[in-house]
């Protein structure tokens, strides 16, 4: 049972660096949507393969989105940090894994706890729905090319200042991208997530 938590507790801390990451406005300046498409699914996929761990181990609807919760939790404090260090306080992160993990839920309770039904509706769900929501939450912070100019981090030497990046060079719908991958892998996701209490 102790090992049990502790992977909960290692799940929602690696899911919280890669929101960090993703909200590393410099770091997402310089790789514009290929950033965005590569830390949706990071993180939908992180989301999963907890919350549905979580949410089996429980046997009980509505784990999912405590454990979104505790993710959104352990980001608001580590971003305090970045705070101290100098980034504007309108960069921050918005709980955008909870109302995917609610989707979780729901596919859980809707199907009277049918693993299989969590496993495939609430995977996909699940991974249709963050990129979008993430997409949203991009667009209520500051602008990151504007902010990375603004606020120069005095850690980079000049050379390694923000460059313009490439936007739609590569993805024409960075969302649908993100949306369709991340559908396809949180399957895969959650049953390795469900798959873990049977070990």
């Amino acid at each position: 049972r102790c090992t049990h938590y502790l992977f909960i507790v290692v799940v929602a801390v690696n899911s919280t660096l890669l929101t960090i990451n993703a909200g590393d406005y410099i770091f997402y300046t310089d790789w514009a949507w290929t950033s965005f498409v590569v830390f949706s699914i990071s993180q939908t996929l992180m989301l999963v393969v907890g919350a549905c761990y979580y949410l089996t181990f429980t046997g009980v609807p509505g784990t999912a989105t405590y454990y979104a919760l505790i993710m959104t939790v352990y980001t608001w404090v580590a971003k305090g940090a970045w705070f101290a260090l100098g980034y504007p306080y309108d960069f921050i992160v918005t709980p955008v894994w909870l109302p995917s993990a609610m989707l979780l839920d729901l596919a859980y309770w809707a199907t009277k706890k049918n693993k299989h039904s969590l496993i495939l509706f609430g995977g996909v769900m699940c991974g249709m729905s963050l990129p979008l929501l993430n997409m949203v939450n991009l667009i209520t912070v500051a602008d990151p090319l504007e902010t990375a100019f603004k606020y120069p981090r005095p850690t980079l030497p000049p050379y390694m200042t923000p460059i313009e990046p490439a936007v739609g060079k590569f993805y024409n719908s960075p969302v649908a991208l993100g949306a369709g991958a991340g559908a396809v892998l949180s399957v895969t996701m959650a049953a390795l997530g469900c798959k873990l209490n049977t070990w």
